[in-house]
C-alpha cells in the first residue's frame, strides 16, 4: 500500500514531528508498505531514505520561526499528488494543508489528519482571548472533521478539543520512543562533569526555542532554586528564534547553551546524566523530548496545562506555568531517592515503544500491520 505523508512546519535538522515522521516511515515500510513523505526545503530534491522516499518541494519561508517553510500553491502539490497516485493520505498540519482533505475524497484516497496541536491552546498561547479561540477552534476543528475520514490524536488532552464537538472520526494513537537509542545505559559521569559541578543538580531543558514552548521558564526555575539555596545548574539543548533573548536572560547564571545537537547519542548521553528534565511547554500534545528523557532514566517537571501529565505520569512531576512552580517541581523530584526515580523514569518510557504506535496508525490507514504481514508471508 502506498500512504503519501505531507507535512509542513517541519525543521529541516530536528523536531518532534520529523522524529515522528521518521519512525512512523521506518516502521510503514517494515510492514510492507511503501511511504512517501512531501515536505517543504530550500529547494526541489528526490530521495530514498531509512523510512522511505522523501519528496522536497521548494517552500516559502515563515518569517521569525527560525526555519520553517511552507508548501503554498494548491495547483503544485495537487500535481505532484496525482502523480504519486496514493492508496491512502496522511497528512500532519491541520491549518495550511487542511484542503487536501478534499483532494482525496475527491480523488476517492482513504485519509488521516494527525493533530500533533491543540489548536485551542496554540490560539490562546498567540493572546487569543480563550472564550474566542475556543469558538474559532471549534469551527475549524468540525471543518477538519468533515474533510477527513479520520482525525488521529496522539494524547486525550489532544483528543479532547475533538471530543468537546462530538467528532466521531476519531482515534487516539499514542507516539513511541526508540527504547534502544534512548536508555540509562548513556549515563555517563564525564559527560556530567562538563555541565555540573558534583555538589550541583544538573538540569536539562531540550526542546526548540520558540516562544510557544516556553523556555524561558527553565531560566527562571533555575533563578528561583537558586536563589533558595539549591546549587544546580542548567543545560539548554536546541535553537531557535527565542535563543539570543534566553543568552541575555541567563547570563548572570549557571546556564550552558548546547545548542543543536544532531547525534541521538550525544543527546541520550546528556538526558541520561542529568537529574532532572524540564518541559515546560503548555500546548505540547505529546512532548517527545520528555518521552526521550524518561527513556533515559531522567525524570521530567511538566507543564500541567499541557497534555504531558498524561504521557510521564508518576515519573514526573506536572505544575503550574510559573518559574517558582517549576523550581518546586525540580525540588519534589531531587527528594526522591535517585535510584527509585530513575527507575520509575525508564519504566514509564517502556510503555511507549515505537511498535505499537506504529501499528496503531496503521490499523487507523485500515493497512496491514508488521505482524499481520509476517503472518501472511509465513
Amino acid at each position: 500500500m502506498r500512504i503519501v505523508r505531507l507535512a509542513n512546519f517541519v525543521m529541516s535538522r530536528s523536531g518532534g514531528l520529523r522524529t515522528a515522521l521518521r519512525n512512523l516511515g521506518e516502521g510503514y515500510r517494515d510492514a510492507g508498505h511503501e511511504p512517501i513523505l512531501v515536505v517543504p526545503g530550500a529547494k526541489a530534491s528526490d530521495e530514498m531514505t531509512s523510512y522511505g522516499r522523501v519528496v522536497t518541494l521548494p517552500g516559502t519561508m515563515v518569517p521569525r520561526t527560525g526555519g520553517y517553510r511552507l508548501m503554498l500553491g494548491h495547483r503544485r502539490l495537487g500535481r505532484v499528488l496525482e502523480e504519486l497516485k496514493p492508496d491512502r493520505l496522511e497528512v500532519s498540519d491541520r491549518s495550511t494543508l487542511r484542503w487536501t482533505g478534499d483532494w482525496a475524497k475527491a480523488h476517492g484516497v482513504p485519509s488521516i489528519m494527525v493533530s500533533h496541536e491543540s489548536l485551542a491552546g496554540l490560539l490562546n498561547v498567540w493572546g487569543v482571548p480563550s472564550r474566542v479561540g475556543g469558538r474559532a477552534a471549534d469551527l475549524l476543528n468540525a471543518k477538519t472533521a468533515r474533510q477527513f475520514d479520520t482525525i488521529v490524536c496522539t494524547t486525550g488532552w489532544a483528543a479532547a478539543e475533538f471530543r468537546r464537538i462530538g467528532t466521531a472520526n476519531l482515534l487516539e494513537v499514542p507516539l513511541g520512543v526508540d527504547l534502544d537509542a534512548f536508555t540509562p545505559k548513556h549515563h555517563d559521569p564525564a559527560v556530567r562533569a562538563r555541565f555540573a559541578r558534583d555538589d550541583e543538580a544538573l538540569l536539562v531543558h531540550c526542546s526548540r526555542l520558540s516562544p510557544e514552548k516556553r523556555p524561558e521558564l527553565a531560566i527562571d526555575a533555575l533563578a528561583k532554586l537558586l536563589a533558595s539555596g539549591v546549587k544546580a545548574s542548567l543545560v539548554v539543548v536546541g535553537d531557535g528564534p527565542r535563543r539570543a533573548a534566553l543568552a541575555y536572560k541567563a547570563a548572570r547564571l549557571p546556564v550552558r547553551f548546547a545548542g543543536f545537537i544532531n547525534d541521538r547519542t550525544t543527546v541520550a548521553g546528556l538526558l541520561a546524566s542529568a537529574d532532572v528534565a524540564i518541559a515546560p511547554g503548555p500546548v505540547e500534545t505529546f512532548g517527545l523530548a520528555a518521552l526521550e528523557a524518561l527513556a533515559c532514566g531522567t525524570p521530567v517537571v511538566v507543564n500541567a496545562a499541557s497534555a504531558l501529565p498524561e504521557v510521564v505520569g508518576d515519573a514526573g512531576v506536572a505544575v503550574a506555568g510559573t518559574g517558582e512552580a517549576f523550581a518546586d517541581g525540580v525540588s519534589a523530584l531531587l527528594e526522591r531517592p535517585e535510584a527509585e526515580r530513575r527507575l520509575a523514569a525508564r519504566a514509564r518510557a517502556e510503555q511507549f515503544g515505537w511498535p505499537a504506535a506504529i501499528d496503531g496508525f496503521l490499523r487507523a490507514h485500515n493497512a496491514a500491520t508488521r505482524e499481520q504481514t509476517d503472518k501472511a508471508s509465513a
